[in-house]
């Protein structure tokens, strides 16, 4: 495998396709903040705004500016939207809605912690970007409602009937794991240390079964196992991203053994979550084979795929796994013959099980600008690296 060759593939399809599609398309020059419901070619097909895509793709164009090049149209798409979301995206304490209409108006109630959480990462990369002192200081503020909310993510909004099933989910700290790191020049490498340690012992501890040899995505509060839908549920990507933010967290805290377990969860997770019929990793899974609840288990999603791409090369470039170097190959050719867009930049998010694009659309409410161009930055990085050994 020529790590060279795929180096400038990553890296240009990263700055000179997908970039280029959102800086272009996404910016509202009206009202302010970005459009994220975008068809295949780019168009704007509904103009409701998400509190985290918009904190996405401000910290995506924050980070480029601050480890790719100082372009300054980068930083004034990220200013641009880091400036509708101070005005516009929280209630004044930094509570962070989950949607606003075009104008800024809310729409849906600071229900979902996601919110904060990239919120957080996109004031803190864009403090970092432009120097002022006042988005450090809503990237802390926001850090400290995630800490007085972690214990109950939803608080009022948490639909389920108190004491009788009571679930902890593996977003929460799995988001922590990189969020903890991304914020470190703003909390101080004490705090960090603090909840880094905390939320790996929950990724590789507790959301991770043994005796499954899975990450499941709800536990019984106590951190046991809850043999229910909910408690049997997987998402094999979900695991898997997870994995590389604990790989860098072993690199972090010089754990070999971290990296070493992480790169195990990982091929477990996707030996067991490979469609062997047509190839891809499914979204849904049960952890005992039953079926699972979500209707839309068997879709190939772009996310699933890119981050998994992420977490092998890591693996590769820490430990020189052959079994990763493999995967990879795989994953590689199955993401890159059925994701990419040849007509129009930008990929595709949604498959079938067969691989067939199943909605056409680049952008929507749970798909921006973050997953594709992360990937790519972090593949691009990755083999940079591996091409120099």
């Amino acid at each position: 495998m020529d790590f060279n060759e795929l180096e400038q593939r990553y890296k240009n399809e990263l700055l000179n396709r997908v970039v280029p599609f959102w800086l272009n398309k996404s910016q509202d020059l009206e009202f302010g903040g970005y459009f994220s419901c975008l068809d295949r070619k780019g168009n704007v097909f509904d103009t409701d705004k998400f509190i985290w895509l918009q904190a996405r793709e401000v910290w995506l164009f924050s980070m480029l500016y601050n480890k790719v090049e100082k372009k300054q149209e980068w930083l004034d798409c990220a200013l641009h939207g880091g400036e509708f979301l101070k005005k516009y995206g929280h209630d004044g304490n930094y509570n962070w809605f989950f949607s606003l209409n075009r104008a800024g108006n809310p729409l849906v109630q600071p229900y979902n912690i996601f919110s904060y959480t990239f919120a957080a990462m996109a004031f803190a990369q864009l403090g970092l970007a432009s120097g002022n002192a006042e988005y450090n200081d809503i990237a802390r503020k926001t850090f400290d409602r995630i800490l007085e909310r972690q214990d109950n993510p939803k608080g009022k909004y948490n639909k389920a009937y108190p004491g009788t099933r009571n679930l902890k989910n593996f977003a929460l700290p799995m988001i922590m794991c990189n969020l903890a790191l991304e914020m470190e020049h703003t909390l101080g490498a004490e705090a960090v240390e603090k909840t880094a340690k905390s939320v790996m012992h929950e990724v590789l501890n507790v959301f991770y079964r043994p005796e499954l040899g899975l990450v499941v995505e709800n536990v019984n509060a106590d951190g046991s196992f809850s043999d229910t839908f909910d408690g049997r549920l997987l998402n094999p990507g979900h695991a898997i991203e997870a994995m590389w933010f604990i790989m860098d967290l072993g690199v972090r805290f010089n754990q070999p053994e971290a990296v070493a377990k992480a790169e195990k969860i990982m091929h477990q997770m996707l030996e067991y979550g490979w469609d062997k019929k047509y190839g891809g990793i499914f979204y849904f899974m049960d952890a005992k084979g039953h079926p699972t609840q979500q209707l839309e288990w068997d879709q190939k999603l772009w996310w699933v795929h890119i981050e998994t791409l992420i977490s092998l090369l890591k693996s590769i470039q820490l430990t020189g796994s052959e079994k990763s170097l493999e995967w990879f190959e795989r994953v590689h050719d199955y993401t890159w013959s059925h994701f990419t867009d040849e007509q129009h930049p930008e990929w595709f998010g949604y498959l079938n099980r067969q691989g067939e694009v199943l909605l056409d659309l680049k952008g929507g409410k749970w798909k921006g600008c973050f997953h594709v161009p992360r990937g790519l930055y972090q593949c691009w990085q990755t083999l940079v690296k591996l091409a120099e050994k």
